[in-house]
């Protein structure tokens, strides 16, 4: 293979809704530029982008799966994205790497909760847009219908290059309002007949020209005053105005295929090749300094990883885009993230799990090696004179499902921790977190199926079987009023014996408020002299403040700690769920010590004691976590949604059209958010989506608080 410059490199993201036809899509863009010669089918569980064996488990995409081909003396860097919510981090890593997004719409369905989704993520990064308008075989496409809904969606941006003359069942030819030609097809496809647009067809074809044109003209100041004086454009001029409208997001393209039958794609292929922005056409990017790095093949080199997996018989891979200079086969190079040294040993461009060797790759290039020794998703390698990390250029969603996760026989748990590592590398979306708090190991990710597929290729390919359960819910514990409480530790056993009392007050705190100086309680009045103050920031959240009132000598100043070490034990493990507490204040008034017996271990359990027993007269109550949550739903299922959501305590906080669909949102407590994924999906046939993040903590209704004292006190005394 040649070594192609950046400005003969073109890098596309072929992204959409689940069940659009990308990857069969892919199938027939290879197929038309010769790099296979069949086209393999998700069925046949033999294309190109699903080679997993968990991919032909489930019948969908799970990873972004690079290609390349070669086409018209260019070279296209293909990345085909899984189409479902749970995977979004691969449609992320990918837009981030490429140039252009081809969304795949399903014409049957038109635009998709998924559409949006991914074009919001497009839109962040800024990246060209276009439309392949797919399955216009289907029994229910409706071209028309899905244009409005995409003009509705995206404005008037939106541009056709292409229309079906009979989409549905029959489609066999569109009308091509860019060359003025009619494209048509046998019915298994494949090699087109062209020819001149038919005389019924030439009225809808010649507006959608003129509107063509005029979109390209915006785009260039010379190409409009050619336009006003001559009130058309030459097809290449048409071409220019349109690529510089693709990098300004002005224009976005509308083409017609059948990607099944292979209808349709070679021309859209020819556009990307022709039209389509390359690299060095692109806006240049910038690294975490903020600094733009140049698309230069004689710079330093900067290599920025943005996917690594583990394959059978070859193991990991790692799949890089060369952001600056060129990377030559034998480069030594540092990882600016870990501080390692890295050799390119061998280079690849990669077509699936095919891999084509290479000597040298080009800023702006899309390649593979492998067995690097620490390399992760996200670092980036130089060589010596650059000094570039990129590791801000993707941001991933909150996560929206959780599970607490264990092997199924105990001696593998550090297998299984090894594993959890390697698999969050490989998907920075499966988030990983040993919780002292809840005394389990928690599994996140983008939804059920998400983390069903790493159960999957836990079980099959690293042969550890594990239980997934409901994670325990990190409740607070607070308090609603002052309290007193003294407690005595005393205990003798024949030698030195243990002895400390403690006498003192809590209340609620919170930031702000006045130091104390008098309490009531029964009648008699308690005057505090406060001698220092110790304010404790809680991991957890939340403030323990402690005073030191002790007067005359009742208990020495060197006892304060042990009492203090007393009460962050109760505070770590709340009297009520043994959850944390929180946003407490404490008064040490008073106490007795023994010369002999006192010691610091007394002082601890005496505090500890009185700070429970004060607790619980402190008109104590449980607080959840409570999550802001952003529900997108078709207008015919809102009613549903909603029901659903109010069975779940939410509290509806607003609702708007936004582009054709509801939002909806609302605070809903984290406990009734455990299987919200699921249930969303089976409400709406997987056509919602939704998101959610951490709001604040809130008190627990009085009934939910029974019930969750009451389940403590059973695990009590079981134990």
């Amino acid at each position: 293979m040649k070594v192609y410059q950046s400005n003969e490199i073109k890098n596309i993201a072929l992204i959409g809704s689940k069940g659009s036809g990308k990857t069969t899509l892919a199938e027939s863009m290879l197929f038309e530029c010769g790099v296979i010669k069949r086209r393999g089918s998700i069925d046949g569980q033999n294309t190109v982008s699903d080679y997993f064996p968990v991919e032909h488990e489930y019948g969908y995409s799970v990873f972004p799966t690079v290609f390349y081909a070669e086409f018209n003396g260019k070279k296209l860097n293909v990345i085909d994205c899984p189409g479902s919510d749970d995977f979004v981090g691969g449609a992320i890593n990918a837009l981030t790497v490429t140039d252009t997004g081809v969304i795949v719409l399903d014409s049957q369905y038109g635009v998709e909760v998924g559409t949006q989704n991914i074009f919001r993520y497009a839109d962040k990064l800024k990246k060209p847009i276009i439309f392949a308008m797919n399955q216009l075989d289907g029994e229910k496409a409706d071209f028309d219908n899905s244009v409005e809904q995409l003009k509705e969606t995206f404005g008037n941006k939106v541009t056709l290059i292409q229309y079906p003359i009979n989409a549905g069942p029959s489609f066999n030819a569109m009308i091509d309002v860019l060359l003025m030609k009619m494209y048509k097809w046998k019915p298994e496809g494949g090699v087109p007949e062209i020819s001149d647009i038919p005389a019924e067809e030439m009225e809808r074809a010649s507006e959608l020209h003129q509107q063509l044109v005029e979109a390209a003209a915006e785009n260039d100041e010379t190409l409009m005053d050619k336009f006003f004086e001559q009130g058309s454009l030459t097809e290449d001029e048409m071409r220019e105005g349109i690529r510089k409208g693709l990098v300004t997001r002005d224009i976005f393209p509308v083409f017609c295929v059948s990607a099944l039958k292979d209808m349709g794609v070679r021309r859209m292929m020819e556009f990307l090749g022709n039209v389509v922005p390359f690299v060095s056409d692109m806006p240049a990017p910038t690294n975490d300094e903020g600094e733009e790095v140049a698309i230069d093949a004689n710079a330093p080199t900067s290599v920025y990883c943005f996917k690594t997996t583990v394959e059978p018989h070859i193991g990991e891979v790692t799949y890089f885009k060369v952001m600056q200079g060129t990377l030559s086969e034998g480069d030594d190079l540092t990882n600016a993230n870990r501080g390692s040294k890295e050799r390119i040993a061998q280079i690849y461009c990669a077509c699936g799990q095919i891999r084509t060797k290479v000597d040298k790759l080009v800023a702006g290039d899309i390649g593979a090696t492998v067995k690097l020794k620490d390399v992760r998703t996200g670092n980036t390698l130089n060589a010596k004179g650059a000094e570039n990390t990129f590791s801000k250029l993707v941001k991933y969603p909150e996560p929206k499902f959780q599970r607490a996760i264990k092997p199924a026989v105990e001696a593998e748990a550090e297998k299984l921790s090894e594993i959890l590592t390697r698999m969050h590398e490989e998907d920075p979306t499966w988030l990983v977190e040993q919780s002292k708090e809840l005394k389990q190991t928690i599994v996140s990710g983008q939804g059920e199926f998400h983390l069903r597929t790493l159960k999957w290729r836990i079980e099959n390919n690293d042969k550890v079987n594990i239980e997934y359960s409901e994670p325990k819910i990190p409740y607070r514990e607070t308090i609603t009023k002052a309290a007193r409480a003294d407690y005595r530790h005393k205990k003798q056993s024949g030698g030195a014996g243990q002895f400390g009392e403690v006498h003192l007050i809590i209340e609620p705190y919170y930031d702000g408020m006045p130091a104390p100086e008098t309490y009531k309680f029964n009648g008699q009045e308690y005057k505090m002299n406060i001698r220092d103050t110790q304010t404790v920031e809680l991991e957890w959240g939340g403030k323990l403040v402690v005073n030191n009132c002790i007067v005359g000598g009742a208990i020495d100043a060197r006892f304060i700690p042990a009492i203090v070490k007393g009460l962050m034990d109760r505070m770590e493990q709340g009297p009520l769920t043994g959850s944390y507490a929180r946003d407490v204040r404490v008064c040490i008034y008073d106490g007795k010590m023994h010369p002999v017996d006192s010691n610091e271990i007394s002082f601890r359990l005496a505090g500890r004691n009185a700070f429970s027993e004060a607790f619980k007269n402190a008109g104590p109550k449980i607080l959840e976590p409570v999550y802001d949550v952003e529900v997108l739903v078709p207008s015919d299922k809102m009613g549903d949604v909603m029901s659903d959501l109010q069975g779940r305590r939410a509290i509806i906080m607003g609702m708007n059209s936004e582009n054709g669909f509801e939002k909806i949102t609302a605070k809903v407590p984290l406990k009734e958010m455990s299987t919200y994924s699921t249930s969303l999906s089976s409400i709406t046939g997987g056509r919602s989506s939704f998101s959610m993040k951490f709001a604040s903590y809130e008190l627990v209704p009085g009934d939910v608080q029974e019930k969750l004292l009451k389940a403590y006190e059973e695990s009590q005394t079981e134990e």
